[in-house]
Formats: C-alpha cells, structure tokens, sequence
C-alpha cells in the first residue's frame, strides 16, 4: 500500500538539511529501503566522509515522505516494514541540490589534532602514545578503505562513489605520514 500525504506543493519550500540529501541518495542509488536498509548502506559508504548520529536517520524518511520527495509503501503482511522510494520531486530535489556549489571548504574537526595542540600539559612520553595510537587507528582505517577499494574493483558504475574513497585514502595516508613523523620526532616539550 502507498501512501503520500502530501498533496499540495503550494506551501512554504521544503527545508532539507544534509542528512536529507544523503538520504534521497542513498535510496537513488540502491532503490526501495527502509530505513535500517539505509543505516547499513551509510555505514558501508557515506559515513567514512559524513559522519552523524544514526537517530537523525531514522525519522527523515517519514518526513521527507510527508513532504512528496519519497514514496512510503508499508508491507502487507510480517513486520509491516516501511519502504521508501524516490518521488520524482524528490530526485529533482537532488538534482538541483548537486548544481549548487557548497561555498564551504573542507574542515578538521579531530579530536587527536585539538590533544596535540594542547599536548604543552603532558609529557613527550604521552604524546609519542597519542601519536603512536593515531597510526594505528590510520593503519586500520586504510585497510578497511583497500578492501572497498578492492570489492568494488571492475564496476564501473560505483567510479564516482569511489572518488570520495580515494580522497579518503590520500587524507588518511597524509594523516598516517603526519602522526608517524611526530611519534619519531615529537616537538619538544615537558619531558
């Protein structure tokens, strides 16, 4: 059964906010998902560079069904689940949101980078471990970058999803060098 109850497009314009717009992408690219479709589908793709709170997820779908950008259909019979589809309004939506330049440039927000800068109020010894810790979280997060890489090797149709990834791998692997300069040669400071 579908449902949509918006009828009329005459009110005020829809607010959508990047969680909005990753969740129009998302059921772009796979098709018909209901929401814990979506929370997997992120978690393999979108949150390596866009990370937010799963609980923003789960009710956009229903709001952006109330809006007319996503159809809701809820399953006839076992859990009655809800799956959500791309409206044409709402694949417009995306459209025009991907002419429109961010006007923003990348920005670090890491934990890690804010303890360095700070790291005048403890010892080197704990710093070459901030440090230290910090490569192998880096190592780790290459690996899992080298088997998406790998998995998704031969198809050419994820090529402009992988892009992300590859800008992924080079930020990783500049913040992998940057640690493992400072855990060999940590600035001087309170020993």
């Amino acid at each position: 059964m579908s449902t949509n109850p918006k009828t009329s497009h005459a009110e005020a314009p829809v607010r959508l906010s990047p969680i909005s717009y990753v969740v129009l992408g998302v059921i772009g690219l796979r098709g018909p998902s209901t929401p814990y479709q979506l929370k997997q589908a992120i978690e393999r793709s979108v949150r390596y560079f866009w990370p937010f709170p799963h609980s923003q997820l789960y009710g956009e779908p229903e709001r952006l069904a109330r809006e007319g950008l996503l159809d809701q259909e809820v399953e006839e019979g076992g859990r009655r689940r809800r799956v959500y589809s791309l409206t044409s309004s709402g694949q417009e939506a995306l459209e025009n949101w991907l002419k429109t330049p961010p006007g923003e440039v990348f920005e670090m927000r890491d934990m890690a980078v804010l303890q360095l800068f700070f790291s005048e109020f403890t010892s080197t010894a704990e710093l070459v471990k901030l440090a230290e810790d910090q490569v192998r979280l880096y190592k780790e997060r290459l690996a899992v970058y080298q088997a998406i890489i790998e998995h998704n090797e031969g198809r050419e149709r994820a090529a402009r999803r992988l892009a992300p990834l590859n800008l992924g791998v080079r930020m990783a692997t500049a913040c992998l060098e940057f640690w493992s300069d400072i855990a060999e040669n940590p600035p001087p400071g309170r020993e």
